[in-house]
C-alpha cells in the first residue's frame, strides 16, 4: 500500500495521498518533529517507535507543501490503529486533519479493515467523536499527556465502506 500514488483533491490548493516510502519519509519526519517534539515536547524515542516502515503513511499538501500526516497499522485481521495525525500550525483551521482521517478511513476500507482504534489525546477527543469514534475506558497517560482509547463507532455489518458511503 505504501507505494501507491492515490491522491484525494480537497481543493485546487490541497491534496492528500498515500506516501511513497522510503522517499517521502523525510517529509513525514519533519512534520512530526515540528508538531510532536517541538510543539508538544514528545521524546524522539516515543515519536519514532520503529513501526513506521510497516505502517501505511499519509501525506497532506497545502499549496504544494507537505503540511500534514498520519499513519495506520494493521494490528490484527480486520483491525487497524490510526496514529500520528499531525498538521503544521500554519495549515490548521482548514479541516485538513478531518480530511486526513477520512482519507485514512477510505484506505482502510479498501484494505478490508472493519475496526479502527486510536489513542487520542484528550484535548482532541471531540474532534474524533465528530468523525465517528467513541471513547472506551478511562483516560490514561501516554507520552506524558492524557489520552483516551477510541474505536470507530459506526461500523455495522457493512464495515467502514457503509459508514463512508
Amino acid at each position: 500500500m505504501q507505494n501507491k500514488k492515490i491522491t484525494l483533491p480537497i481543493s485546487p490548493h490541497h491534496h492528500i495521498r498515500v506516501a511513497a516510502l522510503p522517499d517521502d519519509f523525510p517529509l513525514i519526519q519533519a512534520i512530526r518533529i515540528a508538531v510532536f517534539q517541538q510543539e508538544q515536547g514528545v521524546a524522539p524515542a516515543l515519536e519514532f517507535d520503529g513501526k513506521d516502515a510497516t505502517a501505511t503513511q499519509i501525506l497532506a499538501y497545502l499549496e504544494g507543501q507537505p503540511v500534514g500526516t498520519a499513519r495506520f497499522r494493521v494490528i490484527a485481521p480486520g483491525v487497524a490503529k490510526l496514529e500520528r495525525l499531525a498538521v503544521l500550525p500554519q495549515a490548521r483551521g482548514r479541516k485538513l486533519g478531518q480530511q486526513i482521517v477520512k482519507f485514512a478511513l477510505e484506505e482502510m476500507a479498501k484494505a478490508q479493515i472493519h475496526t479502527v482504534m486510536i489513542h487520542a489525546q484528550i484535548t482532541v477527543q471531540r474532534f474524533y467523536e465528530k468523525l465517528g469514534f467513541m471513547p472506551e475506558g478511562e483516560p490514561f497517560e501516554e507520552a506524558g499527556m492524557a489520552h483516551i482509547k477510541m474505536r470507530c463507532a459506526e461500523l455495522g455489518q457493512q464495515g467502514l465502506r457503509g459508514w463512508l458511503a
